[in-house]
């Protein structure tokens, strides 16, 4: 059976549900599908200034099956050679593909998240009047101000956009790209799975992945 490489993306299986990440736009190469590309070996390219997010970026990835390689592993000891002597570099190391992501931008937004009023009494006033017939104001007023109301609040959130590159190194060039949107970001490693579980979905929508 042929290895495409959505089983290389097999960390979209295990990505959270309910993902706040999304395709905001993709490209491929109309004259090449990935599924015609047989990669046996992926290099995994985290584009960020942070080692240590790289490194978890990278590594989540690479876990997810052994035809992904760690970039850091290869090429952090050729920094000072040039593009081409790094490419010799993957060749001599039988690399045949690339996936690199990107962080293109990230932004702030601050919004108002209005207050709501609870309900006072099941019945309305008439059934508040009656049932407390009798009582003083003490009962009357503490059965419902507790909950009488919930001031709004200001919630701010972080957008990220993530560009995801395929490259095949056989061609030399770039195959496939799709930029992600993630929302409401609190861990990296599960950021990673939904961008990769996007990916997927959007290669599989464009035919450079089979449907199934």
């Amino acid at each position: 059976m042929k290895k495409y490489l959505v089983l290389f993306f097999a960390i979209a299986a295990f990505s959270s549900c309910g993902s706040n990440t999304s395709i905001v736009n993709s490209w491929r190469d109309p004259d090449v599908t990935i599924t015609q590309e047989h990669f046996k070996k992926v290099l995994v390219v985290a584009l960020v200034k942070d080692e240590a997010s790289r490194r978890i970026i990278e590594n989540r990835i690479a876990a997810s099956n052994p035809v992904f390689k760690t970039s850091y592993q290869y090429l952090n000891a050729t920094s000072q050679l040039s593009k081409e002597e790094k490419l010799k570099v993957l060749q001599d190391e039988n690399f045949d593909g690339v996936v690199s992501m990107r962080l293109v931008s990230k932004e702030k937004e601050t919004s108002y998240v209005p207050g709501t009023y609870t309900g006072m009494y099941y019945g309305g006033f008439d059934g508040l009047y009656t049932g407390m017939y009798g009582y003083g104001f003490g009962n009357w007023y503490g059965m419902y101000s507790p909950n009488f109301y919930d001031p709004g609040y200001y919630q701010e959130t972080t957008s990220y956009m993530v560009e995801t590159n395929v490259f095949s190194l056989k061609q030399n060039k770039l195959i496939w790209t799709g930029t992600t949107e993630s929302q409401y970001v609190t861990d990296l490693g599960q950021t990673v799975d939904a961008i990769m579980q996007s990916v997927v979905k959007e290669m599989k929508k464009d035919g450079s992945l089979p449907p199934k």
